[in-house]
């Protein structure tokens, strides 16, 4: 299938004005999504991203569907990956709430742009050089090896917001201390200084960098189409937003992620070999004749790929350690809930006092029956943990 100038100006039209669209009904006013928009906003562009693959199917070329699917689920789980350390970014710089939606839609444009700049290069090495998949194949295997090692190791990845960017910018930049609303520049005593805003802008860019360093080889072992890269990496990005705030709590919960994360990785790299392999061109390998293997197919590639992320899923949430975390965090959510709506006269509640009440009293019971050593692995700032569920628990106390 060629793909006309058109096709792609009206593919960019699509996710631009979508894009323009998220930021004028939503992200402009400052506010804190409710599950309910975020749910509704998440599907909306979950079907918009399946109903252009029944495109291809539309105009008779299953197999540039299959491909694009393929792509899009192998993009989508990386991009949630991402919302880990996006998580961890705007927790170390302790961005208000109704400010994140801001920071998150930055962050997409900023993937965007940086994968598309990739997209075109990776396009540009495959014309000149057919055995670049051997080099793609080789940072797919190292970037699964290494989610292992950060697993096992049980590294956290909390130094995610000092990248290199972030630390020249605190170097050069005059910044301020505090937030001033969504703004990323404030003027204090007559002078024009940067607000930490601006810092955790440059360290969401910083890192959807090195997140494109990875997500673009991993595509590329499923379709050589630059159109369909493209495709699949812009819509696994859209609404990554809403996503966000729709399956923030269950983010940590996912405890099994980088592990299929790793299989899937690593299985992209070894298809690439193969690829590579049958198209060789380098004199070491069987005299830079082809080498006779059995390629993997797309359709084999999308099954494993939805397989995997299905198992990961379901065994992360049906861990012992997924559901201590559940509770741990559900226990945590309410209290400071119920301690907040305390503070608030009834016409200012959102949430039911007494609903809410019982529902911190029922998660704080599962806590007291994890096990202690997932308390001590699960919980940060114990003292500030067990002061927050104390607080609430002696508040409700005569609640009826």
């Amino acid at each position: 299938m060629e793909i006309s100038p058109l096709v792609w100006t009206v593919t960019l039209a699509l996710i631009i004005g979508l894009l323009l669209f998220d930021f004028v009904f939503h992200v402009r006013k400052a506010h804190t999504p409710t599950i309910k928009e975020a749910a509704l906003w998440s599907a909306f562009y979950v079907g918009v991203a399946l109903l252009f693959g029944l495109g291809f199917f539309a105009l008779g070329y299953p197999e540039m569907a299959t491909e694009y699917y393929a792509g899009y689920v192998t993009e989508k789980a990386l991009s949630v990956d991402n919302l880990f350390v996006f998580l961890v970014i705007m927790g170390s710089f302790n961005v208000p709430r109704e400010y994140q939606q801001k920071v998150l839609l930055f962050g997409i444009v900023f993937a965007l742009i940086a994968r598309s700049g990739f997209i075109f290069i990776g396009a540009g090495l495959i014309s000149l050089w057919s055995d670049v998949f051997y080099l793609f194949g080789i940072i797919l295997l190292m970037t699964a090896g290494q989610l292992l090692k950060k697993e096992l190791a049980g590294d956290s990845g909390g130094d995610e917001a000092d990248n290199f960017i972030i630390r020249f910018a605190r170097r050069h930049l005059n910044t301020t201390d505090d937030f001033h609303g969504d703004k990323l520049t404030t003027r204090i005593d007559g002078k024009r200084m940067f607000t930490p805003m601006l810092l955790v802008m440059l360290a969401i860019g910083g890192t959807d960098l090195l997140f494109a360093v990875d997500s673009i080889p991993a595509i590329y072992g499923l379709t050589q189409e630059p159109f369909i890269v493209f495709a699949a990496t812009a819509f696994s990005l859209m609404g990554l937003r809403q996503l966000y705030f729709l399956i923030d709590g269950l983010l940590d919960r996912l405890i099994y992620l980088s592990y299929g994360l790793a299989l899937i990785l690593g299985f992209i790299g070894v298809k690439l070999m193969i690829h590579a392999l049958h198209d060789n061109n380098l004199p070491f390998i069987n005299n830079g004749e082809d080498v006779s293997v059995v390629e993997i197919t797309t359709g084999l590639s999308l099954l494993v790929i939805v397989g995997v992320l299905i198992i990961t899923v379901v065994a992360s949430l049906l861990a012992p350690k997924g559901r201590a975390l559940r509770a741990i965090q559900n226990a945590e959510k309410y209290s400071q809930r119920y301690v907040d709506l305390s503070e608030k006269a009834p016409e200012d509640r959102e949430f039911s006092l007494i609903k809410t009440a019982e529902k911190s009293d029922y998660w704080s019971a599962k806590v007291a029956n994890v096990p202690e050593k997932y308390q001590a692995d699960l919980i940060e700032h114990r003292g500030n943990y067990v002061a927050l569920l104390e607080k609430a628990r002696g508040l409700r106390t005569g609640v009826k």
